[in-house]
């Protein structure tokens, strides 16, 4: 429940907000840094999401989750936050969307780069079923055919028990994996242990957790959530 307190808040309340890198400025609790996103205020005005923590000024943060950053702009919280007029944008929470696949799509190509992504039915499924993968991704338009056999290798894998079995996601278009991955049609691909392959794994989740979706029960353990984490 939101309170008046919560909606209305005390400037000394507000200013430990801004200043604690884990206090997300919607529902004021505090979290791990790594399930807020970092936003700063440009010069002329636009909220900015600050991915990499990196830039200079005064920070708000903001839970991951899309509701969260929507709610924040609808409430003007930013303006409160950075204690100064905000002209925008209007649609923060679509453009922290494309820029949350971006990083994703992103680091799994340098993930593939540095040989800790594979693509391929045949690869993927012995990725699975070794324990290899760290994480299994099907295009959203592969076959179910194609999801079946990859889904069998990965409760092989975890020798049939589903809480061990690496997730699977689909967040993708075959198209946006091509052309991540450098084409060859990409419908299936698997993330390998690895600096880069645990980036990749760690963007995606992100990009999960931001649009509200879960692991789906059609292509993995529907006891585990966007995390990858087991739900008893």
């Amino acid at each position: 429940m939101v309170t008046t307190d919560a909606l209305v808040g005390d400037p000394a309340d507000e200013e430990e907000m801004v200043l604690n890198d884990r206090t997300c400025i919607v529902s004021r609790e505090t979290m791990d840094a790594d399930r807020l996103v970092r936003f700063v205020l440009s010069p002329d005005g636009n909220v900015v999401p600050d991915l990499k923590r990196r830039l200079p000024g005064r920070g708000a943060h903001v839970r991951c989750d899309r509701a969260a950053v929507e709610e924040a702009v609808r409430r003007k919280l930013f303006a409160r936050a950075f204690r100064a007029e905000v002209k925008g944008p209007f649609d923060l929470g679509a453009d922290l969307d494309r820029l949350l696949a971006k990083s994703a799509l992103g680091s799994m190509g340098l993930a593939k780069k540095a040989g800790q992504l594979v693509t391929g039915s045949a690869k993927v499924e012995a990725a699975a079923r070794s324990g290899a993968a760290l994480l299994v991704l099907h295009a959203q338009d592969a076959s179910e055919d194609g999801r079946r056999r990859i889904t069998a290798a990965r409760y092989a894998g975890a020798d049939g028990m589903m809480e061990n079995a690496v997730p699977a996601v689909a967040p993708f278009s075959g198209e946006e994996m091509d052309l991540a991955l450098g084409g060859g049609n990409v419908i299936h691909a698997a993330i390998l242990s690895g600096d880069a392959g645990t980036a990749a794994a760690r963007r995606l989740w992100a990009l999960l957790e931001y649009r509200g979706e879960s692991v789906g029960a059609d292509i993995a353990d529907p006891e585990r959530n966007a995390h990858g984490e087991v739900q008893r």
